[in-house]
Formats: structure tokens, C-alpha cells, sequence
């Protein structure tokens, strides 16, 4: 199914809901749809429809295995995720999934195979891997905030040190982003000052601020309290919406089904099945998948 997406242009616009506005991750009338003053702000370019099968993937994992000793974390998997399409990893605990999005990120190295980021092989250690890891940002479940460092200093440090930015574009980028996630009036508290959904979506306005071509989300609401989970999956969600490349790791089958083009399912290290979310949720064409379904969803 193909859906009329702006072009990926995540921060060109406020990305926090209009009161009122109806939780994309609840509602599946709600799906990818386009914000039309959106839309037209993004100017001609916004025409773009939504990612093509025949598009050249901006990450591509090719048979990639991962050991821990005589642990297999993950075993020949491959992978493409395309422009601006927004892929939920899904899975039990230990099925492989963080172990996937933290090597796409070369936080843990591979045991064999390669990883490409926009056509470019991922390299192992120096200055290219730091160059295309700020390419790809990431999201984490227990928010990696510096503790000792203010909202707008956390998200201007990596400009600052990586892409060279000035301290003034630095900040002006910081605020305009803290708007955009619902939290201007916190620019200058401290995490331990803020709830877990306000210190995930100041994470989330650091990862924007590096520019980033994609963005993982690794479990980004499993360490939040039940009443700020929708806060953090409405931001996610209108990311989604604006064009932004995403890989979620998640346990939220909602946000997984209505938001996202595709869901892959992963167990035991290895992707089992993955196809569009519909046509996963309602017939899953392995016993796996049924099996993993039946546990989770109500009947």
C-alpha cells in the first residue's frame, strides 16, 4: 500500500499534536496520513510518494551474524530498510532485535557480513565511522542523557563536537527542536528535573539535531510509566508522517501496525517473516509469528 508522504524533512515543522489530534499508534484510520499544511509547506518537492520497492535501500544488512562466545545473537540476517520508510522490528525478549539495531550503529561490532549506510560500507573503527554513525541516530531505552548537563546542552553537544556547528547555530537548532518536541520551556533543566517522556523526547530532539539520514529506536518506550508512553509514540509518529527514515525495535504492536510499512519479526537471532503490517497482524504466514501473536494481542 502506498501512501502520499512530504519530502523527509522531519524538523521543517512543529512535530507535537494538535490538541485533540487522534494517537496514530491507536487509531488505523489514522495511518501515515499527511498533514495537508504540511504538505504544502514542504513546497513541489513534497509530491514524493511513499518509498518504492524499486529504490536502492539507505541501510542495507547483508548476512550479518553476531557471536557472543558460543551465543548466536544473531545468524545471517538480511535487511534493507529504503528512504523514508519506517520499519518495526518486533520479536520476544532475546530474539535478537536491540543486538540488530545496536550493530546497524556499530555499538556492538559483527562477527561476519557487511552493513551499508546510504551505499557506504560501515567501517569498524576511526573518523568514517564516526562520520556515518552521525548519519544514523539513535534512540535508546533508558534515554543516555548526560545527568550532569542541561536539556538544550545535551542535544548541542554533538553538533558542536562532531559536526563542527558554533555554539550560537548550535543552540538556535537546540530550541528550535525542543519546541518541536512539546518541550521549550525545559531548555534549561537537568534530566533528573524531567519525566522518563521528557527525557525521551529531549533524546529525540538530539538525535534530529546531527541531521541524521535515519534514526533507530530501540525500545524507546519500555523504561517509560503507561501514562507517558503516548507522548513519546505521538512525536515518533509525526517523525513518520514528515518523511524520516525509521528502524523501531518495540513492543508496541499498536504503533507497529498502524504507523509503520513494514514489520519484521524476529526470533532466535533470525528475521522469520516480515511483510505489511496488516497483512502480518491479520494472516502470518508462519507458525512462529502466529505463535508470538497469540501471546500478545487479545483475543
Amino acid at each position: 500500500m502506498e501512501h502520499s508522504r512530504p519530502t523527509p524533512d522531519p524538523a521543517a515543522e512543529p512535530i507535537t499534536p494538535a490538541a485533540g489530534a487522534t494517537d496514530p499508534a491507536r487509531d488505523p484510520d489514522s495511518r501515515r496520513a499527511v498533514d495537508p499544511a504540511v504538505d504544502r509547506a514542504a513546497g513541489p518537492a513534497a509530491e514524493a510518494s511513499a518509498p518504492a520497492a524499486d529504490q536502492p535501500p539507505l541501510i542495507s544488512v547483508r548476512g550479518v551474524s553476531k557471536h557472543f562466545g558460543d551465543f548466536v545473537a544473531l545468524n545471517d540476517v538480511d535487511l534493507d530498510v529504503r528512504r523514508g520508510e519506517v520499519v518495526a522490528v518486533i520479536g520476544a525478549s532475546g530474539s535478537g532485535k536491540s543486538t540488530l539495531c545496536r550493530c546497524i550503529n556499530r555499538l556492538e561490532t559483527i562477527t561476519s557480513g557487511e552493513i551499508r549506510i546510504d551505499g557506504e560500507l560501515l567501517p569498524e573503527e576511526g573518523r568514517e565511522l564516526t562520520r556515518l554513525r552521525s548519519d544514523v541516530g539513535m534512540v535508546f531505552q533508558s534515554f543516555n542523557l548526560f545527568p550532569h548537563l542541561r536539556a538544550i546542552d545535551n542535544i548541542t553537544l554533538g553538533p558542536r563536537k562532531v559536526r563542527g556547528a558554533s555554539k550560537a547555530e548550535a543552540e538556535q537548532r537546540a530550541r528550535e527542536l525542543l519546541e518541536r518536541v512539546g518541550l521549550a520551556d525545559k531548555a534549561h533543566s537537568l534530566p533528573a528535573e524531567l519525566s522518563g517522556g521528557q527525557q525521551q523526547r529531549v533524546a529525540i530532539a538530539r538525535a534530529l539535531a546531527m541531521d541524521p539520514k535515519a534514526l533507530l529506536f530501540d525500545e524507546p518506550t519500555s523504561a517509560l510509566d503507561p501514562e507517558v508512553i503516548n507522548e513519546v509514540l505521538d512525536v515518533m509518529g509525526s517523525l513518520a508522517e514528515r518523511g524520516m527514515t525509521m528502524l523501531v525495535v518495540t513492543h508496541e504492536m499498536g504503533f507497529a501496525r498502524h504507523v509503520c510499512d513494514r514489520v519484521v519479526f524476529m526470533d532466535r537471532g533470525e528475521i522469520v517473516e516480515e511483510g505489511e503490517p496488516e497483512q502480518f497482524f491479520t494472516a502470518p504466514r508462519t507458525q512462529r509469528a502466529r505463535d508470538f501473536l497469540s501471546t500478545i494481542l487479545p483475543h
